[in-house]
C-alpha cells in the first residue's frame, strides 16, 4: 500500500464512484468512468498489464457508446434503453464473445510475453480482460447479465493485480466485486418490475 500513487487513487475512487452510478443507472457512470479507464491505461502499461490497458482503452471507448445509448430517447423523451434480461440467443452471443476475446488475447499475451513483457500472465490477464470486455459490452445495453461478467472479472483481477504489486488496486477489485454482486440484485429487481 506504501507503493500507491497519487495517481491511483484518483482511478481506484473514480472506478468506486462510477460503479455505485451503474447500478443506480445514473448517466454520471459514463464521464467518472472515463477518468478511471484513462488512468488505468497508463498503469497497466507501466506494470506490463497489456490485457487490462486492452481493457481500459476498450472501455474508453464503450463508455462513449454507452453514454449515447443511455442518453437516446424516443419521440416522448422517455428513456429508450431499459434493464432487461438477456435472451437465449443473447447467452450465445455473450458466449461467444467472451471466448473469442479470450483466445484473441490470451494467443497475443503468449506473443507479448515473449518478446515485450516478461511478466505477463497470459491465462490469467486474458480471463479477466475477456470477462470484462464481455461484461461492458452487456452494460451499455443494460443487460442484467453484465453483473454476472463484471463478478467474473472482479474475481479474476484481485490476485492479478496484487501479484503485480498494485496491492490498492487488488482492493479496489474486492471492493468493485461487492458493489458487483449488489448491482446483480439490484438490476433484477429493476429488469423484473420492467417486465
Amino acid at each position: 500500500m506504501q507503493n500507491t500513487t497519487p495517481l491511483e487513487y484518483v482511478a481506484v475512487f473514480a472506478g468506486i464512484i462510477s460503479v455505485w452510478y451503474s447500478r443506480k443507472e445514473n448517466i454520471l457512470v459514463y464521464p467518472i468512468g472515463l477518468i478511471n479507464t484513462i488512468i488505468y491505461i497508463y498503469l497497466s502499461f507501466k506494470y506490463h498489464l497489456p490485457g487490462e490497458a486492452s481493457v481500459n482503452f476498450y472501455y474508453t471507448i464503450m463508455s462513449l457508446y454507452g453514454w449515447y445509448l443511455w442518453m437516446k430517447k424516443d419521440t416522448k423523451h422517455e428513456a429508450v434503453l431499459h434493464i432487461s434480461f438477456s435472451n437465449k440467443k443473447m447467452w450465445v452471443n455473450q458466449l461467444l464473445f467472451f471466448l473469442f476475446f479470450y483466445v484473441s488475447i490470451y494467443f497475443a499475451l503468449v506473443y507479448l510475453k515473449d518478446n515485450f513483457f516478461e511478466g505477463a500472465i497470459p491465462w490469467a490477464d486474458a480471463f479477466a480482460s475477456a470477462t470484462a470486455f464481455t461484461g461492458m459490452w452487456l452494460m451499455t445495453r443494460k443487460k442484467v447479465e453484465s453483473w454476472y461478467w463484471w463478478i467474473a472479472t472482479n474475481i479474476a483481477s484481485i490476485p492479478l493485480y496484487f501479484v503485480k504489486g498494485l496491492v490498492f488496486t487488488s482492493v479496489y477489485y474486492l471492493v468493485l466485486l461487492v458493489m458487483a454482486v449488489a448491482g446483480l440484485i439490484e438490476w433484477k429487481r429493476k429488469a423484473k418490475l420492467n417486465n
